[in-house]
């Protein structure tokens, strides 16, 4: 049963705890405090010095699948022509080539190595779930949906669920089913997606939205960079009406607000968007690294916090950012937002999107019974805030897993 010795613990769940000890057993946490229990000797106990101790943190947002594009697209002037080198590059890779499949493991190990615990993983094909269960990364696996002509629905539906029917049970990698974008998706489709997560009424399903002003335009007037690209395709539906409104007023008519999904990006939402969102019980998953490189814009990353809505944290894909480190995105944040708590900050990357993603009882926080997927990270000889120094830039050399050599 090793206990362990931290210069700081960080719970999450309550204050930080200056000269902590931990305890573990069999994979879980058993006990913790600032006071050595009454059958505590020195010779049961590993120190490990001048660092901070945290639950593995939580990416609530990432396309692992698009690792290999890690490098290949320049940042783009708006989020439009950014989709587009992402097409093009795509179109010329067959998705089980190697130089896909080999990217995938290797971003999974490089998330680990920068304190990850939790993905919440977007994919077109599934191909990332094995990579993620043979290296025990807890996931869930959305399988996103996209299909913009209404035809098409019942056929693109069908196809996901016979998919996902296949995939193996897993406690640790966990699948459900996602719409893309309401630029990209039917209303005939989301509704499909819909109908299908009811009958797995505590899966969580994720969407992107408002994530550009394109597609603030296109649901408003049904003109713009995405109108374009779907004439183009041949995926334009001359049969749909814009709703002339926001996107989330638009998915809150269609009855998709709830407290199982996660809201990607949310760079254009107004207040009353934010307001609406908090009141359904939805988590808002804020990449602000990959929203400025991407071209969305830059995220409001105060405005998100005081709305009171549940905030969580994604570092996107490598093809919008150099590496999957979620504490670079809470330095981005930190620096967006310097007037939010640092203790909120981390909650975002780690309580926050675990609830959100389901994980909630395994990890996320520091509590007995919750698994041990701790890491510690190296302090500097002196701090006046260990929370700050947290939301304050971190590398991977910094981080640790406690219990592993």
């Amino acid at each position: 049963m090793p206990s362990y010795r931290a210069a700081w613990l960080l719970p999450i769940s309550q204050p930080p705890i200056r000269d902590a000890w931990l305890r573990t057993e069999r994979g879980r946490i058993v006990a913790f405090g600032p006071t050595r229990p009454g059958d505590f000797t020195a010779s049961d106990e590993i120190d490990l010095g001048n660092v901070a101790v945290l639950p593995g943190l939580t990416n609530a947002h990432t396309h692992l699948e698009l690792s290999w594009m890690r490098g290949r697209i320049k940042t783009a002037g708006g989020f439009p022509e950014w989709i587009r080198s992402v097409m093009e590059l795509r179109r010329g890779v067959d998705p089980s080539s190697d130089e896909v499949g080999r990217a995938v493991p290797a971003a999974v190990e490089e998330a680990r190595a920068y304190g990850t615990a939790l993905i919440g993983d977007i994919s077109n094909t599934l191909l990332t779930s094995s990579a993620l269960a043979l290296r025990h990364m807890a996931a869930v696996v959305f399988y996103e949906q996209i299909g913009f002509q209404a035809s098409d629905a019942d056929q693109i539906i069908n196809h996901a669920l016979a998919a996902l029917a296949l995939m193996p049970a897993s406690g640790n990698v966990r699948h459900t089913i996602a719409p893309h974008a309401p630029y990209s998706v039917s209303p005939a489709l989301f509704e499909r997606i819909r109908t299908a997560l009811k009958q797995e009424p505590f899966s969580p399903t994720s969407v992107h939205l408002g994530e550009s002003d394109a597609e603030i335009e296109f649901l408003r007037q049904g003109t713009g960079p995405y109108r374009k690209l779907l004439e183009e395709m041949g995926k334009w539906d001359s049969t749909w009406v814009p709703p002339a409104c926001g996107p989330v007023e638009y998915l809150d008519r269609m009855g998709f607000l709830d407290e199982h999904l996660l809201v990607v990006h949310g760079v254009h939402v107004s207040e009353e968007d934010l307001a609406r969102l908090a009141s359904k019980g939805a988590t808002l998953v804020t990449c602000p690294r990959g929203n400025i490189l991407t071209g969305a814009g830059t995220p409001p990353i105060g405005q998100f916090f005081e709305s009171g809505i549940r905030i969580a944290v994604g570092t996107d894909s490598l093809a919008s950012v150099p590496d999957l480190n979620v504490f670079a995105e809470l330095e981005e944040m930190r620096r967006l937002a310097p007037e939010v708590p640092a203790r909120m900050l981390l909650e975002a990357a780690t309580i926050n999107g675990a609830r959100a993603l389901g994980f909630e009882s395994e990890v996320g926080t520091i509590d007995a019974g919750k698994r041990d997927a701790l890491i510690a990270v190296e302090l500097d000889a002196a701090i006046s805030s260990v929370e700050e120094r947290l939301v304050s830039g971190v590398e991977p050399s910094q981080i640790h897993w406690v219990g592993e050599a």
